[in-house]
């Protein structure tokens, strides 16, 4: 996302339909029609935004460990808490220590798979950090969710501190063909 890794980050805030767009045009320059959209957490929010403005371009969707949106129901205080500054991106150590706690599963249980995500952090900067998270702040695909006509798989997992699995849940009570 722009600001976060090593792309520049924007003059001003973005939302998730200005992103949308910016995954449109970049798949249009690269002369690429139809696509299968995956998404993760945040990035499953975009993923479906994107099957939403573009609906002639998704061939399916698949979302893991996210949500409708403001919908939500959220992981625990203490997660979030964790989770409310980009220092876990700048501070190999506060993740190596914080890690276990926020993401859960396999990085709670092996500690060189935690090591192996830290190293393959970049973390961009405060003000990147800060637009990532307005850009989903109110949005929510739970009003149009159901209408989306492409296969989608909506996979969760029981240890997951950040979105909860009723969320996976919640998502599946919206789509009238399941």
């Amino acid at each position: 996302m722009p600001g976060v890794g090593g792309s520049p980050t924007p003059a001003l805030p973005y939302r998730f339909t200005w992103l949308s767009r910016l995954a449109a045009r970049l798949l249009d320059r690269l002369g690429i029609g139809e696509v299968d959209v995956f998404g993760v957490s945040w990035g499953g929010a975009l993923a479906q935004q994107f099957v939403h403005d573009h609906p002639d371009r998704p061939r399916s969707l698949t979302l893991a460990a996210t949500s409708a949106g403001f919908v939500m129901v959220p992981g625990g205080l203490g997660v979030l808490r964790k989770m409310a500054t980009p220092r876990r991106y700048t501070d190999p150590d506060y993740m190596m220590k914080i890690g276990p706690d926020i993401y859960g599963g396999q990085l709670r249980l092996n500690r060189a798979l935690l090591d192996e995500h830290v190293l393959a952090m970049q973390g961009g900067d405060s003000r990147g950090y800060l637009y990532q998270m307005l850009a989903g702040a109110g949005w929510t695909s739970w009003l149009w969710l159901p209408q989306l006509r492409v296969p989608v798989l909506i996979m969760m997992g029981a240890d997951d501190p950040i979105v909860p699995l009723v969320n996976g849940r919640n998502a599946c009570r919206t789509r009238a063909l399941w």
